[in-house]
């Protein structure tokens, strides 16, 4: 009898998490959080200008915004990261038109 182990994620989570390699993370600045709703921050740029991307003709850039359970040495609460996510390429898949031998 062969004995399968449980596992919580399917396998197809299973193997993304797998083949997923782990990029270091860009810290490009930090900031602290002044209300319930509110957070001051100050972004290196220097450390995030070669993530900047353009879409229709403007400049972006996409950040991770971490809230730190404890303030670091010059207390911060907030660090910024930049969010370098890059999500897989979907092939396109080009139909052949289906043949019909039918004779109508």
């Amino acid at each position: 009898m062969i004995k399968k182990e449980w596992h919580w994620m399917s396998d197809y989570k299973q193997q993304k998490q797998i083949t997923m390699e782990k990029q270091k993370t860009i810290y490009c600045g930090g900031g602290k959080k002044m209300g319930a709703d509110w957070l001051k921050v100050t972004v290196h740029l220097d450390k995030a200008k070669e993530h900047f991307f353009e879409y229709k003709g403007k400049t972006y850039l996409k950040l991770n915004i971490n809230i730190k359970d404890q303030p670091d040495q010059y207390d911060k609460d907030v660090s910024l990261s930049v969010d370098t996510y890059q999500p897989e390429e979907k092939k396109e898949v080009t139909q052949e038109p289906v043949k019909s031998d039918l004779p109508f």
